[in-house]
């Protein structure tokens, strides 16, 4: 028996190597089912789930003067998406107060503004920020198109 090295007895065991691959097999197999079920329940929680919701104005660039810009709410597939509020705000063009309105039926929502322009500024803009309906997966993340004012 060799003293000066606790491990000789298992080197010369040919059978101690045997039980090592058949545990890691087992312990693949059940970690890649928890995995599943786990995957399968975070799956099907639809609160995790959110649609990115866009805005096109119609028309995306216009003069100052009072008007009428209409608003096409859209998921990223394109559908139109109704009962979603849409907010315009100033942006560095000015605007007296916000202009709020809903989407129809259609996904479109009109709202009544006057844009004016400071002091020899050529050009800007008014921010477009949607509220998405009340219930829905539908979220308003990320930055929407701008409507351009320009002077005449």
């Amino acid at each position: 028996m060799c003293v000066c090295h606790p491990f000789c007895e298992l080197r010369r065991d040919e059978r101690a190597i045997e039980g090592l691959p058949v545990r890691l097999v087992i312990a693949l197999v059940v970690g890649v089912a928890s995995l599943s079920v786990m995957l399968s329940m975070v799956s099907g929680i639809q609160g995790l789930a959110v649609t990115e919701l866009d805005a096109q104005p119609e028309p995306e660039v216009t003069t100052p003067g009072e008007q009428d810009l209409e608003v096409t709410v859209v998921d990223p597939d394109g559908s139109r998406v109704a009962d979603a509020t849409v907010i315009l705000r100033a942006g560095s063009a000015r605007l007296d107060g916000v202009a709020t309105a809903t989407t129809d039926a259609n996904g479109v929502a009109t709202l009544s503004v006057d844009p004016s322009l400071g002091p020899n500024q050529p050009d800007g803009t008014l921010r477009i920020t949607i509220k998405p309906p009340a219930g829905s997966d539908y979220a308003d993340d990320r930055e929407n198109t701008a409507v351009l004012v320009v002077e005449d």
